[in-house]
């Protein structure tokens, strides 16, 4: 099997010995996304929803580095540190899945790297 890794400035840089995205037949692994200023290296203070515009923001980025969109995204997770922001991480994810959306799960975790909030990672498909 060959993969491919895929990486942008346009998106945060790896915080450890990971890639932002790994290809392999035909799917793309994006690492977990979380509310990191791309070109600062910064934590985005502010509220959840904020920290998810970034999030999606950065998925976007590491999707188009590997020449695909949010339409090719066929599985999200979505990693929480309260579940009571689920309604507002959802209405923002929701802007970016408007139809077909992907298959998804969301988990309460007891933390996140760099004290965010939310983390995003997704799975996506050529074709």
């Amino acid at each position: 099997m060959l993969k491919k890794i895929h990486e942008t400035k346009n998106a945060p840089a790896p915080i450890g010995p990971y890639s932002q995205a790994v290809e392999a037949n035909g799917f793309l692994f994006c690492s977990g996304q979380i509310a990191l200023d791309p070109a600062s290296g910064q934590v985005l203070t502010g509220g959840v929803g904020e920290q998810a515009e970034l999030v999606m923001k950065n998925v976007g980025a590491v999707l188009e580095a590997a020449g695909l969109k949010f339409e090719n995204v066929v599985k999200t997770t979505i990693f929480l540190t309260d579940m009571g922001d689920f309604p507002a991480v959802n209405e923002v994810y929701g802007k970016y899945f408007k139809t077909q959306p992907p298959a998804r799960s969301t988990v309460a975790v007891a933390g996140l790297p760099k004290g965010v909030k939310v983390e995003v990672e997704v799975t996506a498909v050529r074709g």
